[in-house]
């Protein structure tokens, strides 16, 4: 659904964006997760009603001054539905309130106590999952730093129902957390332990009581809903931040999984028309 292996990386957002700089400090780029696109068929392309959204009406924002560092952004597909984007936006505001709030906490306790103060940062960008008739399915890429030895990848997902007209999370559309684990768990522990093997270069003993061997709750990670077809949600992507399933340096995982009959089978009743299983 979304490429594998996250590397952090230097992410210079474009220019000509709303939003700006602080006159107060040359603006600089915020080290954020490189972003790894996932989109509405197998071949990568672009589903056709995410390119139909109108050009520019996404947002994306640099700030850098001696206290923070913040970039934020989301695409045209999120921008040009009214409600989406009056959420979007006053989750920015939020974010940057906070960091700015807590940044200069930290640089007057500094001050205070003769250490050196390191500009905080944030960064998130949305991107589209899938775009389909009823839905619009967006994945996060987050960063956040606050001065310590590194910053902390982490990820976040929503849904805009379009018939509704409101934001839900993926498994708002299940009947529970427990039926949705129990129909997934099996099929997630298998592939997260194939990818740990291939990082770790030796078999993953899940009893071996060593640390970051267990498997890990699947619906307790960030999960995205994607679709193959361009009709229909036919998989579940389980994204994992750093130290959920293993040290920091193996970095994020992702497992995509494909909806199977026993996944259909958690679905609340009046969402199982935008499901199908996958083929």
């Amino acid at each position: 659904m979304r490429n594998g292996g996250w590397a952090l990386a230097v992410l210079l957002l474009a220019s000509g964006c709303q939003g700006g700089h602080d006159d107060s400090a040359p603006a600089e780029a915020t080290a954020v997760p490189e972003t790894m696109l996932a989109d509405s068929d197998a071949s990568g392309a672009p589903s056709e009603a995410a390119s139909q959204a109108p050009p520019g009406t996404g947002r994306s924002i640099d700030v850098a001054n001696d206290l923070y560092e913040f970039t934020y952004s989301y695409p045209d597909a999120a921008g040009a539905i009214p409600g989406l984007k009056d959420m979007l936006d006053s989750r920015l505001a939020g974010a940057r309130s906070e960091l700015a709030s807590s940044a200069r906490d930290d640089q007057a306790a500094a001050k205070k106590d003769g250490f050196p103060y390191r500009p905080h940062g944030y960064g998130a960008k949305w991107s589209v999952v899938t775009d389909l008739p009823g839905w619009l399915s967006l994945s996060a890429d987050l960063y956040m730093y606050s001065g310590g030895a590194h910053g902390m990848s982490n990820f976040d997902s929503l849904l805009w129902d379009r018939r509704a007209e409101v934001a839900r999370k993926p498994q708002d559309l299940f009947t529970g957390t427990d039926a949705l684990r129990g129909a997934i768990r099996d099929s997630f522990c298998d592939a997260l332990d194939k990818e740990r093997t291939k990082r770790r270069g030796e078999p993953v003993k899940r009893d071996s009581e060593q640390m970051f061997s267990e498997c890990i709750d699947p619906v307790a990670q960030t999960l995205i809903l994607g679709s193959s077809n361009g009709r229909t949600f036919d998989r579940i992507g389980i994204l994992v931040a750093p130290y959920e399933a293993g040290p920091y340096a193996e970095g994020t995982y992702e497992v995509t999984l494909p909806v199977t009959g026993a996944i259909m089978a958690t679905l609340r009743p009046q969402y199982r028309a935008s499901f199908s299983v996958a083929q």
